[in-house]
């Protein structure tokens, strides 16, 4: 098993760079998929971006392409979200999610999930 803790939400204006850390226990954190998703208030959650337990892939929502960037530090067991650009319309609570040796671009393809940051962005 895993636990995941987010942190660095909060309050930005549109333009406005933030950086999300997603904390995760255990030894084995390697071997675990990792992804970003968000929900905005009265919207289902989406995927936002994934990398690959193996070779650390990326892919992202096209929403996000090329504003987003997700990396992982194994030795560090965190995986980052950084942010670039934001817009009013990235306002939502985001998670970041684990699966063990696997990952996938939807909320089916992962096992645990952290509590949540809000990240807010003012027009």
């Amino acid at each position: 098993q895993v636990q995941l803790v987010e942190s660095g939400g909060g309050l930005v204006q549109a333009g406005d760079s933030l950086r999300l850390s997603c904390a995760a226990s255990g030894r084995t954190f390697s071997s675990y998929g990792m992804g970003w998703f968000r929900q905005a208030p009265g919207k289902q959650r989406e995927f936002v971006a994934g990398i690959r337990w193996s070779g650390g892939t990326t892919y992202y929502a096209d929403s996000v392409k090329g504003r987003f960037t997700i990396s992982r530090d194994n030795a560090e067991n965190t995986v980052y979200l950084q942010m670039n650009s934001l817009k009013p319309e990235d306002t939502a609570v985001y998670y970041c999610a684990a699966a063990w040796r696997h990952d996938g671009p939807t909320s089916r393809d992962y096992d645990y999930w952290g509590q949540g940051t809000q990240v807010t962005v003012s027009s």
